[in-house]
């Protein structure tokens, strides 16, 4: 029985892989939800709601502590720090070196002085078919906050 959030993401990605279930599946035994919001709370870095908890643990087989983990508020940010070593995961660190400053630079020239929201924030993923090789297409979309002046 995992007693952490991080024993907890431990066996779940064991069992994922016992039972050959892949992450979408997963995602549509627990809701209609976004898959990449769900696979976020597996991972330890989102809630679910009790529903969505117990249909979680249903298909994953998890004991009814497990369950609740899956309801906690996360600390958030499971990344190791300094540059990440997983070539995936380093592949956008490296988009936000060389295009951060561009981003910042358009978005602000857009919608004035303030920030991208990560937390009022959605996000698609889907294969887009490529004659050179398929591509993978994220769609991110985040509510603008203003800095507000006091």
């Amino acid at each position: 029985m995992a007693t952490t959030r991080e024993e907890l993401t431990a066996k779940i990605q064991r069992i994922k892989r016992e039972k050959k279930l892949t992450w979408k599946k997963i995602a549509a035994a627990i809701g209609k939800g976004s898959p990449i919001y769900y696979t976020a709370a597996l991972h330890g870095q989102m809630k679910l709601s009790d529903g969505e908890a117990k249909k979680a643990g249903k298909v994953l087989g998890l004991t009814e502590n497990e369950i609740l983990l899956l309801q906690e508020i996360p600390y958030r940010g499971s990344l190791p720090p300094g540059p990440p070593t997983d070539p995936l995961i380093y592949r956008f660190y490296e988009l936000v070196q060389v295009y951060g400053t561009t981003w910042k630079s358009l978005i602000q020239e857009e919608f004035g002085d303030g920030i991208m929201s990560a937390i009022d924030f959605d996000m698609q993923m889907e294969r887009q078919p490529d004659p050179k090789g398929d591509r993978v297409k994220l769609t991110m979309t985040g509510k603008f906050l203003s800095y507000r002046q006091y």
